[in-house]
């Protein structure tokens, strides 16, 4: 089943709509709910004298897990865009309590399984220690509905997508769009999809 429709789209989208697209193509639905925190939590997270509300050990985690999840490629990583900040307001300012049990007892899992099986916390493994740890967490999270993982992986795709520097640089968005032309080939726009 195709999730975006097959009649005419408009010429350019709104930033809004470029973040549901990319997290339908990604396999993560958000909740309205959700993705209207996420944008005023991206705002404030950028904030230079913000409160934090994940203890340093958690914060270390977080960073860690985060850039696992979306690491530097051609494209800037999770901590560079600032995700980790993201998640600690979200986590702080708009995560319910029950939500904030969760996601905090994840933390501890994971800390405490990376401890088990290699004596170290988390953020001192090695990539590929870090990759085969997370993947056996994403492993029993798919037979379970909601997880700290899925938590985790939607707050830092929707850390990132709604970031300054990735709607700028990454998607190529565009808030002030010029005319629509249909069926015109990509290398005469930049070989840029989103908008010219």
């Amino acid at each position: 089943m195709n999730p975006l429709p097959a009649t005419s789209a408009p010429a350019s989208i709104g930033r809004r709509e470029a973040i549901r697209r990319v997290t339908l193509m990604l396999g993560v639905a958000l909740t309205p709910g959700l993705l209207e925190n996420g944008l005023r939590a991206q705002s404030a997270a950028s904030a230079p004298s913000r409160k934090t509300y994940l203890n340093a050990r958690q914060a270390a985690t977080v960073v860690a897990v985060a850039e696992r999840i979306l690491p530097r490629t051609d494209t800037p990583g999770a901590s560079e865009v600032g995700v980790p900040a993201f998640i600690d307001l979200m986590y702080g300012e708009y995560l319910t309590p029950e939500e904030q049990r969760m996601f905090a007892g994840g933390l501890a899992d994971v800390e405490a399984q990376s401890t088990s099986a290699h004596r170290r916390e988390f953020a001192q493994l090695a990539p590929a220690q870090q990759d085969a740890l997370l993947k056996h967490i994403a492993t029993v999270a798919q037979a379970k509905e909601r997880t700290f993982f899925h938590q985790m992986r939607e707050l830092t795709i929707l850390g990132y997508f709604t970031s300054e520097e990735v709607g700028k640089n990454v998607l190529h968005y565009d808030p002030v769009p010029g005319r629509w032309e249909a069926c015109i080939p990509l290398a005469e726009v930049g070989n840029r999809a989103w908008t010219r």
